[in-house]
């Protein structure tokens, strides 16, 4: 259905009018009291929102399907369209419909469309590019990414518009597969005519949005940059040598003024993504590690555990260290330091701690400064945020730590605006200018005044009244109000000849005159008008403050930056008094040396009383690179690996550990291979993503690195299995390129004769101890390997059949004979096995047994029609006999 099409209303042709600017956005068209939804977005928008699918014009040709819901109510329906990954254009009235009913009243010649409320779409608000807090998360970035495939290279930029923070890069597919794992950014734009490309390389999980080819120009993006930050060149940035980094980024800038966000003062700075300073993590050692979310709904990640910020942005700052740590000794030491000193110092920590709670979002208010929609009580907030700053900056000046003093001096107090603020806001405004009572008293001359007329209005009149009363002697003289007349002095009949002649009279009625006077005409002027003129005089100064804000971004930012780094490591010192943790030594060595080591996360979610078994870990590039790790099922062989990942991974972030003693030689990249998983949607089974990840590993390690292989090769034949899981060990020991730090744990204990060959592999073992045939997990790590998997225990405290469990327990010995006879090489004798299965076990007569065929004959024999109970135990009692003698 178009807009020019015949039949369709007015406001019908306004709609599909504005629907033609975003085809690809669901339109809210503000409608009286109502956002509505026409056509496809409104069957579209019923089934995300829940709400009633109706008709328009139900019995009319032009039908067309609507769903709608109260204008007040868009902040709890919009996050559910964005969330659900939905582009929305917001459509509202320009005008006051009954100003407009006023304008056009008594007008001739006027056309349909002439007596239709201008409307206009106010904002288009994309999963990537959203400012409102009910659709962003308070303690995550809302990152918009874009990215361009060059010749050579792939460029990828992000931009969290509800911070300003604006970052580029380039390198290999894998590389930009990388940062958008690390980033995860709401939404991706890149060439439409590089579809296939992005798919192939990044998937499709993400949402997209497919831009024309001449936005990704060297030329257009380098013009768009250069005339935001209004600079000549973008040497200053450190980016300009980053071709395909910049042009991703002009591509993001162009996607802001496609979505009609042309107030981005806030976005200072175009910083670049300094890989070389991180350690490298994958999608896949993300996910396994589970360190910002967990695998199963009801878990917990690394993230959760540690996450005790007391600000939003501190919460943002956490989430992002966790996927970047640092693996350069000076910055790791240099935070480690600052947790060391809330220790130290608990009067300087307590302080930090309590000036923190009065932050608030200090970063995303500032953003709302520089688009114009902070709220009063916003500004409040922000003003009690630079209250904070001077007892945090005069603390960390005076404290006996360079790196605190250092972020004491770079903390702006900005008095001067803060002071602005102070003296012309109300302490405890409403939330919406709209409502009045933002602007404090004393501020403006004329707002007082006209707050005064509005008060004091009775008071006025009855002081006219009294004054007047007194005056002329008219003692019953009394002061109204009509819609027709306005103000009025009304005199009764007795009293006319009282009357001054500066008096005009305007009404006679039975037993009184109303006059008015030239006093009463001009205060009429103003008091009749003094609310409109207050609210209006309220938003013109606030948004003069506004305007005066905007000059401060930089410097707050600068704050908020701080603030939220001073917040993170407060939060270690807290999770690592809370858990016991301990301060690691970092250093340049290949060695990491942990002793007691703990998991972070389980330790946190064992049942009361129950306390996690530590263990010790050692590896370096000399005596012991692999450790074989073999032990049976639920021993704790993944937790351990998990755990030492996840000790080395907060040691670089610059956290304490849990451990009683840690030795971290710094790690460039961590790359782990645990647990089964597929990707049925890509056609790949649980094998081909093994192997995926397996490659991903070999492919990119390094000797600084940092290796966990969890049960490779499990997900084909056992031969196939245990000959890959040899090759990549042996691999891992043999190439000096790829001679990493390696956790091994496997279900092969054939692997447990690699010790003997390679001298930098050491077998070891999850212990388990056996008691009256039930297994006991002490999931103590035990030099030496382990030749049992305990996997039929396993299957029985999983509450497998009894019969199941007991016939496995006869194959796995009629299986392990066999293979003591044969040798590895050889094949079990599997028709044996077959012959014994569980179902002609149960048909015992078809066996050669005397004993059984006389059972059989004794039961064949019975007339089971005519047999009485009696009779019936006495021959079960026979065939128990047969049966005592056979024994």
């Amino acid at each position: 259905m178009a807009a020019n099409d015949k039949g369709l209303t007015p406001m019908m042709k306004q709609f599909f009018s504005m629907k033609a600017k975003h085809p690809g956005a669901l339109m809210l068209f503000r409608c009286g009291d109502f956002y509505e939804t026409y056509g496809e977005d409104a069957v579209v928008s019923a089934g995300i929102l829940g709400i009633t699918l109706t008709k328009r014009n139900n019995s009319a040709e032009n039908s067309v399907e609507m769903a709608g819901f109260p204008h007040h109510a868009l902040d709890t329906y919009l996050p559910k369209l964005i969330r659900a990954g939905k582009r929305v254009a917001i459509c509202d009235q320009l005008e006051d419909p009954k100003k407009k009913r006023e304008q056009i009243k008594g007008k001739k010649g006027l056309t349909e469309m002439d007596k239709m409320v201008k409307r206009g779409i106010t904002e288009l608000v994309t999963p990537g590019v959203a400012m409102t807090d009910t659709v962003l998360n308070y303690k995550e970035n809302n990152f918009l990414a874009a990215v361009h495939f060059g010749k050579a290279s792939c460029g990828v930029s992000f931009l969290d518009i509800s911070t300003g923070e604006f970052l580029t890069g380039e390198g290999s597919y894998d590389y930009v597969e990388k940062m958008l794992g690390n980033f995860q950014p709401k939404e991706v734009l890149y060439n439409r005519e590089h579809k296939k490309d992005f798919e192939r390389f990044f998937g499709t999980k993400y949402c997209v949005f497919e831009m024309d080819d001449w936005v990704f120009s060297d030329q257009s993006a380098h013009q768009k940059l250069l005339k935001h930050f209004g600079t000549k060149s973008l040497k200053g940035f450190g980016v300009d040598h980053l071709k395909n980094g910049i042009i991703a980024s002009g591509a993001v800038l162009e996607y802001l003024e496609l979505t009609q966000h042309t107030h981005i003062n806030h976005i200072t700075s175009l910083s670049r993504i300094e890989e070389e300073k991180y350690v490298r993590l994958d999608r896949f050692t993300i996910r396994s590690l589970e360190l910002v979310s967990p695998m199963q709904e009801d878990g917990s990640s690394l993230l959760n555990v540690i996450d005790k910020t007391v600000t939003a942005m501190g919460g943002r700052m956490l989430r992002r260290w966790l996927v970047f740590p640092l693996k350069d000794v000076f910055p790791i030491t240099e935070r480690l330091d600052i947790v060391d000193y809330f220790f130290q110092k608990p009067e300087f920590r307590q302080l930090i701690n309590e000036q923190l709670h009065r932050v608030g979002d200090l970063e995303r208010i500032i953003s709302k400064v520089a688009v114009g929609r902070v709220s009063p009580r916003e500004v409040v907030q922000l003003r009690n945020a630079l209250d904070a700053v001077r007892p945090i900056k005069e603390a960390c000046l005076y404290a006996e730590n360079e790196a605190l003093k250092r972020i004491g001096e770079q903390l702006n107090l900005c008095e001067s605006i803060k002071n602005r603020i102070e003296k012309e806001i109300q302490p405890d405004p409403p939330q919406l200018i709209a409502k009045g009572d933002v602007i404090a008293d004393g501020c403006n001359e004329e707002l007082d005044e006209l707050r005064a007329l509005s008060k004091n209005s009775k008071d006025y009149v009855l002081n006219i009244q009294e004054r007047e009363a007194e005056k002329t002697g008219i003692t019953s003289l009394k002061v109204g109000y009509n819609n027709v007349f306005g103000y009025y002095l009304e005199v009764r009949n007795t009293f006319k000849s009282k009357v001054p002649n500066t008096w005009v009279r305007k009404q006679t009625l039975a037993q009184a005159e109303r006059y008015i006077t030239q006093e009463l005409k001009e205060y009429e002027d103003k008091i009749l008008g003094a609310d409109e003129k207050i609210l209006a005089l309220e938003a013109r100064l606030f948004s003069e403050l506004i305007l005066a804000m905007q000059d401060f971004i930089p410097q707050i930012q600068i704050n908020a930056n701080l603030l939220a780094r001073i917040d993170c490591l407060l939060s270690f010192a807290k999770t690592s008094e809370d858990n016991g943790y301990i301060r690691p030594v970092i250093d340049d060595s290949e060695v990491i040396d942990i002793r007691q080591g703990r998991h972070p996360v389980i330790e946190t979610q064992l049942p009361l009383g129950e306390r996690y078994v530590p263990n010790d870990v050692y590896l370096d590039t000399e005596k012991q690179q692999v450790m074989m790790i073999t032990g049976p099922n639920m021993a704790g062989k993944s937790a351990l690996l998990r755990q030492t990942a996840l000790i080395v991974l907060l040691a670089q972030v610059g956290c304490f550990v849990p451990a009683e003693r840690a030795n971290i030689g710094l790690v460039d990249k961590i790359f782990t291979r645990v647990g089964a998983s597929d990707n049925i949607s890509l056609g790949e089974s649980t094998f081909m993503v093994e192997m995926t990840e397996a490659s991903n590993i070999l492919n990119n390690v390094s000797s600084k690195s940092l290796v966990l292989f969890d049960e490779l090769g499990r997900g084909t034949s056992t031969y196939d299995g245990i000959s890959i899981a040899w090759a990549i060990v042996e691999y891992l020991h043999e190439q000096p390129k790829a001679r990493a730090r390696t956790l091994f744990a496997t279900h092969y204990h054939e692997l447990n004769e690699m010790e003997k060959n390679f001298h930098r592999i050491k077998n070891y073992n999850v212990s388990v101890k056996e008691i009256d045939g039930k297994i006991i997990f002490l999931r103590k790590l035990m030099k030496g390997g382990s030749e049992h998997s305990f996997g039929i225990h396993v299957a029985e405290i999983a509450g497998m059949p009894r019969s199941i469990v007991k016939r496995a327990n006869v194959i796995l010995k009629e299986l392990e004979a066999d293979n003591a006879g044969v040798g590895r090489a050889g094949k079990p004798n599997t028709a044996k096995i077959a012959e014994h299965r569980e179902g002609m076990e149960l048909s015992f007569f078809r066996l050669d047994d005397p004993v059984l065929e006389q059972i059989r004959d004794e039961i064949l024999g019975l007339d089971v029609n005519n047999l009485t109970p009696v009779e019936a135990l006495n021959k079960l009692n026979d065939i128990k006999k047969i049966l005592n003698g056979k024994a």
